[in-house]
């Protein structure tokens, strides 16, 4: 069913209705209207990395470490396996008339806000820093989410629209001022890209003010932006008890009453929270239109035919069983094998268990469930930690030893786990040292939704205790391999100058531990990328509230990368031999094409992430380095050769003025192809720098 024709069947039905009925389909636990055969329906689900809160589920890498794939067919395929399941999940509650939270088609993910800030709480939520990235990736999720066929398979929702990262702890109150520059150029693309190019149906506002309107009764977000300058004929949804924070907390209305009605009237069509219990009352006061009211629920209903939910559709056979199933669970492996990200390695990796007799596994998040799922995740049936990984992948013919060595933050250390630690680590060949952070450390600022109330990160250090335990293990003469689980940016200076080899694994989901012992051990190549810039310090950012994008980011920064945005070591050697430029892509979109000459050179097979940023050379207003603006994973035997193409879309050949305006970018490009940005540091620790290519336009 096309969107017109679904638009006209919401608007018969809605029609129907009281304006009573209709005002009170507009918040999220909308209830039956028995007289017109109509069922309750629950606006609120969840599906950020897997179905979540809802039981059952394939519990997939965290949204962080899926950005480090660098793959959209990955990503696609797993928004398809999370729309199966959640379609199977809706079709058993619904035979049994069960309605509540968490069981409907609407799924308020992906999170495509900018995590521009290594501080945020929730920008594992993300697919990381940049832009392109994240708008390749969420554009992959949302079709996969929705599907392409005669029905809407799931409702995608573009989150949080739109200048929000943080600080948790101040978003109920929050002013977000970006400049015009920053809004086009790095705040709204992903957005624009998910209502233009992959039909979002649902965009969700933030609970902050943006340039003091806010996000979520903001004229100029919802109306301007969204549905006039993009075109986007979905609905509105709010945060969950955004709308009260207008009169609480940012102070621009007085009453429940008002806020309801700036909300209605900026084009907010549901709200996640009680302030729509109030829309009548606003009516009797003259502060918003039965119009206004009737509307949004013509929206609201035209999603519900969309998928089907009324006429029925081709998912309603979709059976229990396909729930976390083999083919999911798979899915999930593959997933986090590509996720992970190799930052250093020395020669020690890939381990060789014929030469290993002894393998020490130490750390507390070593046998953490908590460090494989970050947040807003489904229940797994089977928890494949790291330690369980190993210890399954290596059976009877490696002894393994093993040791928590510390509590997680806490700063009272047990002195025996750290001798413990010790004497594992003098007892092994080689340790496997887990360490990072959970959502008890990194996450949500507390509210109803949320009972973890981590918030934000206030440095970049691990917790001492975890400083202690890589203290003491620095002081043995075994080799000692770091597995970071932690959703951002962690320090890891020490674990450069200590330890043999670091692998992030950011939170790896339910199938982690799996595809850890398998990368570790070389059955496959590490090929991950960091989607984010891990800094040295701190000190060189600026204030956590200045939303300014001056310094921050590797489009941005003014020091160099501990690890840059883009880096990420393998088990082989891949180089670009050549690589050039030509006028034609096979798109209208496309502005050029690359073509590279890529090879391993190396003794193992991998795939990795051919990268191409642009710096438009002869415009005052491009990034201070090079930016994004195409790539593709490949996969490579050891000595193989491949030519690949990549086209350039034309957005990569503009910028974005002072006055928010995107324009040509002068027409003299120069193209970096290669498996890293080319700034000095990745060529540092590659070994390796872009190849480049000058374009000049015709």
């Amino acid at each position: 069913m096309d969107r017109k024709a679904a638009r006209e069947k919401a608007r018969a039905l809605v029609e129907k209705m009281t304006l009573e009925e209709r005002a009170g389909q507009l918040s999220y636990q909308a209830p039956a209207i028995k007289r017109l055969g109509i069922p309750a329906y629950n606006w609120w689900n969840e599906a950020l990395h897997g179905v979540a809160r809802a039981g059952q589920a394939t519990v997939f890498p965290q949204a962080i470490g899926m950005a480090a794939t660098f793959d959209t067919k990955l990503i696609s395929e797993i928004a398809d396996a999370v729309a199966t399941e959640g379609r199977a999940k809706y079709n058993a509650y619904a035979a049994l008339d069960d309605r509540g939270i968490y069981k409907g088609l609407t799924f308020w993910a992906p999170n495509i806000n900018i995590f521009r800030d290594p501080r945020w709480g929730r920008g594992h939520e993300t697919y990381g820093e940049d832009p392109y990235l994240t708008s390749r990736l969420g554009v992959a999720y949302v079709k996969g989410l929705q599907g392409d066929g005669e029905t809407m398979k799931a409702a995608a929702c573009a989150k949080h629209f739109a200048v929000h990262s943080g600080p948790e702890a101040l978003r109920h109150e929050f002013d977000a001022e970006a400049s015009r520059k920053d809004m086009e150029e790095t705040y709204l693309p992903a957005f624009e890209a998910l209502v233009k190019e992959a039909g979002v149906e649902a965009v969700m506002g933030a609970y902050n003010r943006t340039n003091g309107e806010p996000c979520c009764g903001s004229r100029t977000l919802i109306q301007d932006i969204l549905r006039g300058r993009w075109g986007f004929e979905g609905h509105f949804v709010s945060d969950c008890w955004a709308l009260r924070d207008f009169h609480e907390h940012h102070k621009v209305t007085a009453t429940f009453r008002e806020s309801a009605a700036m909300a209605m009237n900026a084009g907010c069509d549901l709200n996640c929270g009680v302030t729509y219990l109030h829309l009548l009352g606003a009516y009797e006061d003259g502060l918003v239109t039965e119009e206004a009211i009737t509307e949004a629920a013509v929206r609201l209903y035209t999603t519900r035919f969309l998928l089907g939910l009324f006429d029925g559709s081709e998912f309603d056979k979709i059976s229990y069983d396909k729930v976390e199933c083999r083919q999911h669970l798979a899915l999930a492996k593959q997933a986090a094998a590509e996720s992970f990200v190799l930052l250093k390695n020395d020669g020690v990796l890939p381990l060789d268990k014929k030469k290993i007799k002894t393998l020490g596994i130490i750390g507390p998040n070593a046998d953490s469930r908590a460090a494989l799922i970050g947040n807003y995740y489904g229940t797994a049936s089977d928890y494949v930690t790291i330690q369980q990984g190993l210890i399954r992948y290596l059976g009877d013919e490696v002894q393994v030893l093993t040791s928590t060595g510390c509590d997680l933050f806490r700063e009272k250390t047990k002195r025996d786990r750290l001798t413990e630690a010790r004497i594992v680590a003098q007892n092994s060949d080689v340790v496997i040292l887990c360490v990072g952070l959970d959502e008890t450390l990194e996450g949500e600022e507390g509210d109803e939704g949320n009972s973890d109330a981590s918030g934000d990160k206030r440095d970049l250090q691990l917790p001492k205790s975890q400083r202690l335990l890589m203290e003491t293990l620095a002081q043995t003469d075994t080799p000692v391999v770091l597995c970071m689980l932690a959703g951002s940016d962690v320090d890891l200076s020490y674990a450069a100058a200590h330890f043999s080899a670091i692998l992030q694994l950011w939170y790896p989901g339910g199938q982690g531990g799996a595809a850890a012992a398998e990368v570790l051990f070389g059955e496959c190549s590490p090929s991950g990328k960091l989607p984010v810039t891990f800094y040295e310090t701190l000190e060189e950012l600026p204030a956590f509230t200045d939303y300014g994008m001056k310094g921050r980011t590797y489009r941005y920064m003014e020091r160099q990368a501990q690890y840059p945005f883009g880096y990420g070591l393998t088990y082989g050697k891949c180089r670009v031999i050549r690589a050039a430029a030509c006028a034609a892509g096979e798109t209208q979109e496309a502005a050029c094409g690359i073509t590279a000459v890529i090879k391993n050179e190396g003794a193992a097979a991998t795939e990795d992430v051919l990268q191409i940023y642009v710096k438009k050379e002869a415009s005052a207003f491009d990034t201070p380095h090079p930016s994004l603006c195409a790539f593709t994973r490949t996969a490579l035997k050891a000595g193989e050769e491949k030519e690949v193409f990549l086209e350039i879309p034309r957005s990569a050949l503009t910028v974005v003025n002072e006055d928010g305006e995107r324009i040509p970018g002068g027409g003299q490009y120069r193209f970096f192809v290669g498996f890293s940005q080319p700034d000095a540091r990745s060529a540092a620790l590659t070994g390796e720098r872009p190849q480049e290519v000058l374009w000049l336009e015709q």
